[in-house]
């Protein structure tokens, strides 16, 4: 069976037809765009996951830091109660210990490797470079009665 189509007809189905392609392909395009899109932002979010996780290991080690830190000042506070400082030695901006004298920090510093010579003595208040910019620091601190 054979069905008889007029010209004008058939050009206006020629030109639904190409509409309809040119809208398929907009369409794709689109769909290529989201799909780029979707990549780009799983890649941030995979970046943001991984940094979340090293922010909560150094949040979680400075925390330890800080309660080893309070250990260490409590039992120099019952060492020397009539100590008012205590010396406190870094290695790259980690606590190494607590010491009633910045000789005895620095003594052991060097029994853990460091250069016996080259140590300087700053006054209160000057400002240090970051912690761990240097390789050893002695640092002293001041030792508060509990109230």
């Amino acid at each position: 069976m054979f069905r008889i189509i007029r010209t004008a007809d058939l050009t206006t189905l020629r030109a639904e037809a190409d509409a309809a392609r040119a809208e398929s392909a907009r369409r794709d395009e689109e769909e290529s765009a989201a799909a780029a899109e979707v990549g780009r932002l799983r890649a941030a979010l995979a970046r943001a996951e991984g940094e979340l996780a090293v922010l909560r290991t150094q949040a979680h080690l400075d925390a330890e830091d800080r309660v080893a830190l309070r250990m260490l000042l409590r039992t120099a506070r019952k060492q020397t109660a009539d100590q008012r400082h205590v010396a406190v030695l870094l290695r790259k901006g980690e606590l190494q210990g607590a010491y009633s004298t910045p000789d005895d920090a620095q003594a052991a510093a060097v029994a853990d490797g460091a250069p016996r010579d080259g140590w300087e003595r700053t006054a209160p208040g000057t400002p240090l470079p970051p912690a761990a910019d240097v390789a050893w620091r002695v640092t002293v601190l001041p030792i508060q009665a509990d109230q």
